[in-house]
């Protein structure tokens, strides 16, 4: 009879600690869902000044080892086929965007560049183009009416060319579809110009100026723009779990990292402005965002900035929570993404207190 009760208790026992341990419905939704999202994942959150949860799976198909293989190939790189840690650097593609906003805005703290500023200050191309009054907030925010090419046709463009000062003259050179802040299109181009306007102001290359103004304090040790003829701005960093947690940790903490200031109180509420506003025709933008406002480099809904990548890699903020979330993937399938991504926030918000 003892023993039958010493059974009964060890049991019930598993069952209470399986039922209380904190984040297992999280740990369910990435064993299901690591086949469909390139069989690798890995997930980090933080709150309340620490990491509370971090987890990481692998079930890897034959289709995706092959997939890892040929792009590492493409990149001239040995293929990277075990788990992911929080220090496994991965292509961040549009995750870059946020990262490139920031670094903008570093200038509009100094004073040495304002939102308002317009092209034709810094390139008379665009003026001789007539797109001479685009702003630097246009840029940021995909308001500058430019009609430009589709992001994968583009990114092969940037391939051929040997400068910035040669792809800005291509950019120059696009069309326009409609009037500035009035089109909304999501594409490289914004960014692409902004990066090249605080080239020309510092003297710097911008792959230098992200190291010395975001990676450097956030302790982004293995997060680089790469070393190629011109900066992808708009999606060209390669970043890591804890990297990138780094610098959301800074825009949670409204611009500061660790005691320091990196951007203002005013830049981040800044880049958290929608600027798709009832007036403004959408021409593009990806599935993954559908129904979403748009600031600088950053995504919105309600309480939540996001800025999900083409690869799969998902960081998000939850401003009403307190809390911040990378979601490490690399797949290209984007069908369903918006509702993964969705399902994923609300067994988070969950488990947050």
């Amino acid at each position: 009879m003892k023993k039958i009760i010493v059974l009964i208790l060890i049991l019930a026992g598993s069952y209470i600690t399986k039922a209380q341990r904190p984040f297992g419905k999280v740990d369910q939704w990435l064993t299901e869902q690591v086949s469909a999202m390139g069989g690798r994942l890995m997930l980090a959150i933080y709150k309340d000044g620490k990491v509370v949860y971090s987890h990481s799976v692998n079930n890897m198909g034959i289709k995706d080892r092959v997939l890892i293989r040929l792009v590492a190939q493409k990149q001239g790189k040995p293929a990277d086929l075990s788990d992911y840690t929080s220090v496994t650097r991965q292509p961040i593609a549009s995750c870059s965007k946020w990262l490139s906003a920031a670094l903008v805005m570093t200038f509009v703290d100094e004073g040495k560049l304002k939102l308002t500023d317009t092209l034709g200050q810094f390139f008379p191309q665009f003026s001789r183009n007539k797109k001479g009054s685009i702003t630097i907030s246009e840029c940021l925010s995909h308001t500058t009416g430019i009609h430009s090419p589709d992001l994968r046709e583009n990114l092969a463009e940037i391939k051929q060319v040997n400068s910035m000062e040669e792809e800005i003259d291509k950019i120059a050179a696009y069309p326009m579809e409609g009037q500035p802040s009035k089109v909304f299109r999501y594409s490289n181009t914004g960014l692409q110009i902004a990066g090249a306007v605080i080239e020309k102001i510092s003297g710097k290359r911008f792959e230098t100026l992200f190291a010395e103004r975001i990676a450097t304090p956030l302790e982004m040790k293995h997060t680089d723009f790469g070393k190629g003829k011109l900066a992808l701005p708009a999606g060209g960093a390669v970043s890591t779990v804890d990297d990138y947690m780094n610098f959301l940790i800074m825009i949670l903490n409204k611009g500061a990292f660790k005691g320091k200031r990196v951007l203002s109180e005013s830049s981040i509420a800044q880049m958290q402005i929608n600027s798709i506003s009832a007036d403004v025709k959408i021409a593009y933008t990806p599935a993954e965002a559908t129904g979403l406002g748009y600031g600088y480099g950053e995504w919105i809904t309600g309480n939540v900035v996001s800025s999900p990548g083409l690869f799969g890699a998902f960081p998000w903020i939850n401003r009403e929570k307190n809390y911040c979330g990378f979601l490490m993937a690399f797949y290209l399938k984007s069908e369903g993404r918006q509702a993964k991504y969705n399902q994923l926030q609300k067994l988070v918000d969950m488990e947050i207190q």
